[in-house]
């Protein structure tokens, strides 16, 4: 059986803690920002974790 390969797109946008689940960036914060609130853009700048349902295929797409 060969190896799986990781998914090169996933190892890219999601990181592992301690713990093991994952983290991603929050979407909206790249562009126009000139248009959205300082709020907004300081509360999108925080990680968050994936949803519990979506982290088991993510581990498997990073090979964990």
């Amino acid at each position: 059986m060969p190896k799986m390969k990781t998914h090169s797109g996933v190892k890219k946008r999601f990181k592992l803690t301690g713990k093991g689940k994952l983290k991603r960036q929050q979407a909206n914060r790249r562009h126009y920002l000139e248009h959205k609130s300082s709020r907004l853009t300081r509360r999108l700048a925080s990680d968050e974790l994936v949803s519990s349902a979506d982290a088991p295929k993510l581990k498997k797409m990073m090979g964990k």
